[in-house]
């Protein structure tokens, strides 16, 4: 899908070689499982039929666990009114809108291409921002959509269910099977559980490696359609500071939705270590590269709007 988003060029080859490198990473997988479990074909085509049904229902899903509802023009005028403002500039196909009745303040976008697609924010998040930040944010939404990589962090970030699945599989098999849980039992469960570990490691990383980036490109990407880079760094404290003020309890409760969400729920990256485990920049990083962005524009990086 073309728009008036920028094209990123390193996203998309980041997206290739992330969905490359997994691919790899499973046939491995798989070829390996079948070597030591037989039966774990049947593992594999449950999790491909879990696969597509999370793709296709993909939009429904996340509206279903984030409470999320459709909303139409006349029940959200001023929300519809910013979206298609934004799709009017941006030159792409509408989304479908939806809130969230959560004081949670967060957004996300979720959908297989640009026809099923549903951009959510929650009402927490509508009772906090201006205009000009809820824009912003809404813009930063759009673009992930409009960079098509909400479908390729959907596909990617299942796939490492599929070996939490094959070792669950093997232990309760072989734990149940009937079979003499001999030397060569043992060894064979020990193969299953080294090699689905390292499969899980691996994609964790290349994921998370992903995730971060599409985000930088998203607040970049949304800061030069709006030209409003100030509006979305100033989302992006306020949210971030209302963020503690939210009952850990609600916040683990979303936080299976980090990699979608504009800020994550929980598990804010602090040190370097920490940083390759997080699902999102840190916010010192999305406000340097957001003054950026003004600095290339001519105007103010990190003041209010």
């Amino acid at each position: 899908m073309r728009s008036r988003f920028e094209h990123d060029r390193q996203l998309t080859t980041r997206m290739v070689v992330t969905m490359f490198l997994l691919g790899l990473v499973y046939v491995a997988f798989v070829a390996a499982l079948i070597v030591l479990l037989k039966s774990v074909v049947l593992v594999v085509v449950i999790a491909a039929g879990l696969l597509a049904a999370q793709y296709w229902f993909s939009d429904r899903i996340a509206l279903y666990a984030m409470r999320g509802r459709i909303v139409t023009a006349e029940e959200q005028p001023q929300l519809h009114g910013l979206v298609d403002r934004l799709c009017a500039t941006a030159d792409m196909p509408k989304p479908r809108v939806a809130v969230s009745d959560m004081d949670l303040p967060n957004a996300f976008a979720t959908g297989r291409n640009a026809d099923h697609a549903v951009v959510c924010v929650t009402s927490g998040l509508q009772h906090r921002l201006t205009t000009e930040e809820l824009e912003g944010v809404l813009a930063h939404e759009l673009s992930h959509v409009a960079h098509r990589d909400v479908a390729v962090i959907t596909i990617a970030s299942f796939l490492g269910v599929i070996a939490g699945l094959v070792v669950r599989f093997a232990f309760y098999s072989q734990l149940f099977g009937g079979r003499q849980r001999d030397q060569n039992t043992v060894a064979v469960l020990a193969a299953v559980m080294a090699v689905s570990a390292l499969v899980y490691a691996l994609s964790f990383l290349l994921i998370r490696a992903l995730s971060r980036y599409r985000e930088l490109a998203a607040d970049r990407a949304a800061a030069m359609l709006t030209a409003k880079p100030s509006a979305l760094a100033s989302a992006l404290t306020k949210i971030s500071g209302d963020m503690a003020r939210i009952p850990t309890k609600d916040l683990r409760t979303a936080q299976a939705f980090n990699a979608f969400f504009f800020t994550p729920a929980l598990g804010r990256p602090g040190a370097a270590v920490a940083g390759l485990f997080s699902t999102h920049p840190s916010l010192e990083r999305r406000l340097e590269a957001l003054a950026e962005v003004s600095a290339e524009l001519g105007g103010p990086g990190r003041g209010t709007p």
